[in-house]
């Protein structure tokens, strides 16, 4: 017998449940099958949410010659002989919807070969992924394709679609007149995190687990907690890994301690290499706390070296202090700024010559010509300083560093006024 999953697959849109937003009265697939105009896309949307059952019904709705393969073992071969069969029955008035189930596993060539034919017709294809398509799908293909973003399913659609399982008795667990309290279908819908699958093969086995102990009323203490385990969706090198970084980031440039420490905590639980968090705080702590807490870099750089000597897990303790450290500190990205206008004027001027009175005379001959003439030694001034320009002379009084009213930076802002005056306009 089939997985319920498979056999409580919706028969039509009635039975389907979630994704409004597309096929809802004023969604865009709604427009699609009630004009009947077909046209290539992308189901993009995490497991579970109902984008093979979406494809599936599109093409029953449009009466298509509907094929559907996977990218896991589908080859050139297989891709050319679909072609030729939708060219030869395309003069008839019957079109093709390809659809291909993990799209983003397919290969630039395979990618590139479908290219023609979506481009003129011949097929109208409809992926499916998991996967951000910017990453995986190459571009020409992209931009011939509209993309649909699907949404984990709700709580409540979870429960709808555990109740009609338990309920039907063609497809689903009705005939065997088991009953399941309702605090344990919440449990199992929390725990499904939106994904229909996940719930429905949890519920097909705490179901054969009850059947086996013949118990037909099924409560909470039944309920084996290893069951609801769901790993945390992560990948170190797609969408999830980079949209968590990209949080953790921003909490400790926004200083939110809160979200700073959840966002770790998740990429550890998931497996991130905890050394690139390091890494990515020692960014943070350059870049957006810069000189208004310099101690901000010493302590990101010196967590990086303590968890390289205590591992895991004493190690995320030093990550967590200097993530914390990096988010409670003032901010200002004076430093970056500064470097970024700096490498805009080296680009504009190139290779401006260094100023005499700057150049170190190793030689006879360079003294004679005038290095180091007139450059006067700041020690020997009253306040270790004296006013001299050490820019180009085609851009003498430039000023690429503009020092914040922020933390330390205050006071390194008054000192610089202190020192140049009027000279230098801080």
């Amino acid at each position: 017998m089939q997985p319920l999953a498979e056999r409580l697959k919706p028969k039509n849109f009635e039975e389907f449940v979630g994704q409004t937003h597309l096929i809802g009265e004023k969604g865009p697939l709604k427009y699609l099958i009630n004009h009947k105009k077909p046209f290539s896309f992308i189901l993009w949307g995490p497991p579970g949410t109902g984008k093979t059952s979406l494809a599936y019904l599109i093409g029953q709705a449009l009466n298509a010659n509907f094929i559907i393969v996977s990218a896991v073992d589908t080859t050139l071969k297989n891709l050319k002989e679909i072609i030729n069969k939708a060219k030869q029955i395309k003069p008839l008035n019957k079109f093709t919807i390809l659809f291909i189930d993990e799209i983003h596993r397919f290969n630039k060539n395979q990618q590139s070969f479908l290219l023609p034919f979506v481009e003129k017709g011949d097929i109208y294809l409809i992926g499916a992924t998991t996967e951000n398509p910017s990453f995986e799908i190459i571009s020409p293909l992209l931009s011939r394709m509209k993309i649909f973003l699907l949404n984990p399913l709700s709580k409540s659609e979870i429960l709808t679609i555990l109740n009609r399982a338990l309920t039907d008795k063609e497809t689903g667990l009705g005939d065997l007149n088991i009953k399941i309290d309702n605090d344990v279908l919440e449990k199992i819908a929390e725990a499904s995190d939106g994904d229909a699958r996940s719930a429905l093969n949890t519920l097909e086995l705490i179901v054969e687990i009850a059947l086996a102990q013949n118990k037909n009323n099924i409560t909470l203490k039944d309920l084996p907690e290893n069951l609801l385990f769901k790993p945390l969706r992560y990948d170190k090198a797609g969408e999830e890994h980079y949209n968590l970084i990209s949080a953790f980031h921003k909490s400790m440039r926004g200083s939110d301690p809160d979200a700073t420490i959840y966002w770790m905590a998740r990429m550890l639980s998931a497996g991130e290499d905890p050394l690139y968090i390091a890494r990515r705080i020692i960014i943070c702590a350059a870049e957006d706390v810069g000189l208004a807490d310099p101690m901000a870099l010493v302590i990101a750089v010196a967590a990086k070296e303590a968890f390289e000597t205590l591992g895991q897990p004493e190690g995320e303790l030093a990550l967590a202090e200097a993530a914390l450290y990096v988010a409670c500190a003032p901010k200002s990205n004076s430093a970056y700024k500064a470097l970024n206008l700096a490498y805009e004027e080296v680009e504009k001027n190139k290779n401006l010559p260094v100023p005499l009175h700057l150049r170190n005379p190793v030689t006879k001959l360079m003294k004679k010509l005038g290095y180091g003439k007139d450059y006067k030694y700041a020690h020997n001034y009253e306040k270790g300083f004296i006013i001299q320009e050490f820019l180009p002379e085609e851009i003498k009084n430039k000023i690429f560093y503009f020092p914040t009213e922020r933390g330390i930076e205050k006071k390194i802002r008054e000192r610089l006024k202190y020192l140049w005056g009027k000279f230098k306009n801080y």
